[in-house]
């Protein structure tokens, strides 16, 4: 099951090494060593970064007030203050959960401390108030608040004055160049113990074919040009709580103007509260959009391709590219290179080795054919893995490779805002 929330240049990545069988369905020995989340992020308060738990009942009754508590964002566990916390919040109005921190009084008050589980928001599983589980998270408290938005980040670099830099980078905001790439396992958002994300030219293939598609709800996610009009992204991206949007943009970024979605298709079986309980219909999770645009005569697209048909130890093989608007590396897409496919399973998925996280939803994973370039699969979830960390899940392109040409054609496709019968709801 996966864990609920709202709100996954040039490095090489560290590959996962992993122990094939005899046979193509062979089981992947390092499938335990993956780790990671992807889902949508609200683009409209892309300031707040607001992240629920996943699925403990919480910390039990909210504490009293200790304070000013009049920003929207107080008493969700996490400090929003802007010299400390996330800058949600306008400086001494999310009094109560500052508080700790604050003061330098954190402790184990938490109903969830000593669990071995970090339960802070950001970085554990949001069920704590910040500086309440101190013993769980005093390993990782570094990380509270570091992201990697500087626009030069990931380049070797610290520039963080306060770190002795350029000043070139805001506080808090050059994480991996001032502190290190090395994420502990026990982190509950992402990475394989550590952050091989790069940055990457956006006017170039196949980067220039992605963008950010946000929908009428104002939740964002990855998607790519897959034809002159035509982008993917996944399926959970264009649901409301009970239904398909009624529409949405398409920002590419490498420039230009906007698109706006006008019509999609999905599996007819995709269910989108099943798909938010359950792992049966992963697979099912991926949604083609048409724009009224026809911006890829002008970036380009990918093609589409299934690696995955032939197991996994021909998917294996692949390098892939992917990037995607993580949420914490700001407006810009932040990729990996070279990663690779771990297991491909029969439900049209599979787990890959990518850092992706919130906001990479959707995001396409491509590779290179000659001078051009396919792609093979979309970034979806991940899943709970009872002897290790979590495990990245994506769609294949066997999902859903056989309805693109029709979608494409325009022989298929229903226009947002119509009635579907049976596509994303019982």
């Amino acid at each position: 099951m996966r864990i609920a929330a709202v709100a996954a240049t040039i490095a090489a990545c560290v590959l996962v090494s992993v122990a094939v069988g005899g046979g193509d369905d062979a089981s992947f020995t390092r499938l335990s060593a993956i780790s990671g989340a992807s889902t949508p992020t609200q683009f409209a308060n892309l300031e707040a970064e607001k992240q629920t738990g996943d699925g403990k009942p919480g910390a039990g009754p909210a504490p009293a007030q200790q304070g000013n508590d009049s920003c929207r964002w107080a008493n969700d566990n996490e400090c929003d203050d802007p010299d400390i916390g996330t800058g949600a919040c306008p400086m001494g109005t999310d009094a109560s959960d500052c508080r700790r921190i604050r003061a330098g009084i954190e402790d184990d008050s938490c109903r969830w401390a000593r669990d071995n589980e970090c339960d802070e928001p950001g970085f554990g599983t949001g069920a704590c108030v910040q500086g309440t589980d101190r013993t769980d998270c005093g390993e990782i408290t570094w990380m509270r608040n570091q992201t990697d938005r500087c626009a030069t980040s990931f380049n070797g670099i610290c520039e963080e004055s306060a770190r002795g830099g350029s000043g070139s980078c805001a506080a808090r905001t050059d994480r991996s160049d001032c502190f290190t790439r090395d994420r502990p396992m026990r982190i509950n958002d992402h990475f394989f113990g550590r952050d091989d994300r790069v940055r990457v030219n956006a006017q170039q293939a196949p980067w220039r074919f992605m963008g950010r598609f946000t929908n009428a709800e104002g939740e964002a996610c990855t998607a790519t040009l897959i034809a002159r009009d035509v982008i993917i992204t996944a399926a959970h991206c264009i649901h409301g709580e009970n239904r398909v949007t009624t529409g949405g943009t398409f920002r590419p970024e490498a420039g230009g103007p906007e698109a706006r979605a006008v019509a999609y298709q999905i599996d007819r079986r995709f269910n989108y509260r099943l798909f938010n309980t359950t792992d049966q219909i992963d697979g099912l999770d991926w949604a083609l959009i048409r724009l009224d645009q026809p911006l890829g005569d002008r970036l380009g697209f990918a093609g589409v391709r299934n690696i995955t048909g032939q197991g996994t130890r021909a998917a294996a093989g692949f390098e892939l590219l992917q990037a995607g608007y993580s949420w914490d590396t700001g407006d810009t897409l932040s990729a990996n290179i070279n990663c690779n496919i771990v297991e491909a399973f029969s439900d049209g998925t599979f787990a890959h080795e990518c850092d992706t996280t919130r906001g990479d939803s959707g995001s396409g994973f491509i590779v290179r054919n000659g001078n051009s370039f396919d792609l093979i699969g979309v970034d979806s979830n991940f899943r709970q893995n009872p002897n290790g960390p979590f495990i990245y899940i994506a769609v294949s392109a066997m999902s859903f490779q056989p309805y693109v040409a029709d979608f494409v054609a325009g022989r298929s496709g229903t226009p947002f805002g119509a009635q579907a019968g049976g596509q994303g709801r019982k």
